[in-house]
């Protein structure tokens, strides 16, 4: 993921210029532009995004967008990768910096995951079914590889209603859960799957550091990945905002560990999330387990209905990889947008991303076998 410099006109924009190019930029490209804001994106990000929501739902708004031939994803990489994927052979998906990746994501390597399945296949044989799952946050590469061996997608939305087809058909089936532990293990211990019916596969370790009779006697393997924002969320946390106020409720993402799920009064994904608060009563207060700039985002649409919204941690919760979305990029490339139209295609066109066509047939078998769950 190349970024190259920032050229030196753009470094230095206040957000009133960089805001200025942006308006400039979008009024000359009209209809055939559309840009996408995820909710943990900065509010001057979400102020000039055209649609706002979680990776897939924006990726799926986007290739409905028939006349818009250029998608910017204001997001990281992954989420870009979902809307190229999803999106028509003439339309173009652009990232704001190359550099916004996903830690997430990237603690799913495709070789390890082939290594894994490997061994999978040799301690447990034909006689077990092992269907891999991916979180929708993760490469297009380990969405492609699920597409190839029967498995599907899912999101943290919708986990529960994926595995429960997939228990449905193959009850006694094994999931392969990547790439984050966390929802996996939280999902499948909602639906009555016992901690001990779980493994973690540690792809640093030789057989991910288990023996075939723990392989056998599982229903979910996780892999070892996490969300290094939600993975800083605590029990002492929980408890020592309790303590401040007993009536307080705590809503936390299912990214988080185990027994902060455990401990707080609900969880669910960032949709859920914003939901649960907007139909809360006034003056309830709320703690919230998730990114930092949609917990400010809530906190500031909150307190005119009277619903206090602050973070469960004191200190800053942000995802740094997404923050490296900024105004000065977004007007560089929109600016570069143009400059590409103008040119009749001659100009140069940084940042698009471009998923293999190999990778996004089989990638979209796995969106597709998801979506038709639903």
């Amino acid at each position: 993921m190349y970024q190259i410099p920032l050229p030196a006109k753009y470094q230095n924009l206040s957000p009133a210029e960089a805001s200025a190019i942006i308006r400039q930029c979008r009024d000359q490209l009209g209809s055939r532009l559309v840009i996408l804001g995820h909710h943990y994106q900065r509010d001057e990000i979400i102020e000039q995004s055209d649609f706002i929501g979680d990776s897939l739902k924006l990726s799926q708004i986007a290739a409905a967008q028939k006349d818009a031939e250029f998608i910017v994803f204001c997001g990281v990489h992954f989420m870009a990768e979902s809307a190229d994927i999803l999106s028509s052979g003439d339309q173009k998906v652009l990232l704001p910096d190359m550099t916004a990746g996903c830690s997430m994501a990237d603690m799913a390597d495709l070789d390890q995951v082939e290594q894994c399945w490997a061994t999978l296949r040799e301690h447990l044989g034909d006689d077990k079914t092992v269907i891999p799952v991916t979180y929708v946050n993760s490469t297009a590469a380990i969405k492609a590889f699920c597409g190839r061996h029967d498995g599907l997608c899912c999101t943290s939305s919708n986990c529960r209603e994926v595995l429960a087809s997939l228990w449905g058909h193959s009850p006694d089936a094994i999931i392969l859960f990547l790439p984050d532990q966390h929802l996996g293990r939280n999902t499948a211990y909602q639906m009555g799957v016992p901690l001990d019916a779980m493994c973690l596969w540690d792809p640093y370790e030789s057989d991910g550091g288990l023996v075939p009779s723990v392989l056998r006697r599982s229903r979910v393997i996780l892999w070892d990945g996490f969300c290094s924002v939600h993975q800083g969320f605590t029990v002492e946390q929980i408890a020592r905002v309790r303590a401040e106020d007993p009536t307080v409720r705590v809503i936390v993402h299912p990214e988080c560990p185990f027994d902060v799920v455990q401990q707080a009064d609900a969880s669910g994904s960032t949709g859920y999330i914003v939901k649960a608060i907007e139909d809360s009563s006034p003056g309830t207060h709320w703690r919230v387990g998730t990114e930092m700039n949609l917990v400010n985002r809530l906190k500031d649409q909150m307190a005119e209905k009277g619903i206090q919204v602050q973070s469960l941690s004191d200190c800053p919760c942000l995802c740094e990889t997404m923050y490296r979305i900024d105004l000065n990029h977004l007007a560089w490339l929109l600016a570069m947008l143009v400059a590409y139209v103008d040119s009749a295609g001659t100009s140069p066109l940084h940042n698009q991303i471009i998923v293999p066509d190999g990778i996004k047939q089989d990638a979209v078998k796995a969106l597709n076998r998801m979506l038709n769950i639903g």
